[in-house]
């Protein structure tokens, strides 16, 4: 698994990955930041799903549709990096030029795994 994780390091604009457990816990992590950020990394990702689930629900429930939830990941954008999500997946990216429809799409695949 740690090889196919790796691998998204090879997408253009990718910098950092990291993988983590249901509960938050850092799983492992590759690129250029320290192994202590990318703990702090892999905790906002978690929280963010969380959050974001959590709105989700209360819009199905207030709009009573369903279909709220991002099924194939989240983004959340900076001035400078990105942070894309899948699963129990995050990278940090590029926000100028990196291909996000690219990396979302692979970091699905390696979620599979």
């Amino acid at each position: 698994m740690s090889g196919m994780i790796r691998r998204l390091l090879a997408l253009e604009g990718v910098n950092v990955v990291c993988q983590f457990r249901d509960d938050g816990s850092f799983v492992v992590g590759y690129g250029r930041m320290s192994q202590e950020d990318m703990v702090q990394m892999a905790r906002f990702a978690h929280d963010y799903r969380r959050m974001a689930q959590g709105n989700a629900d209360q819009l199905a429930i207030f709009s009573g549709m369903r279909g709220w939830t991002p099924p194939r990941g989240w983004i959340v954008r900076g001035g400078a990096q990105s942070l894309c999500g899948v699963g129990n997946l995050v990278c940090m990216v590029d926000s100028q030029g990196a291909p996000l429809n690219e990396i979302l799409l692979e970091l699905r695949e390696v979620s599979h795994w």
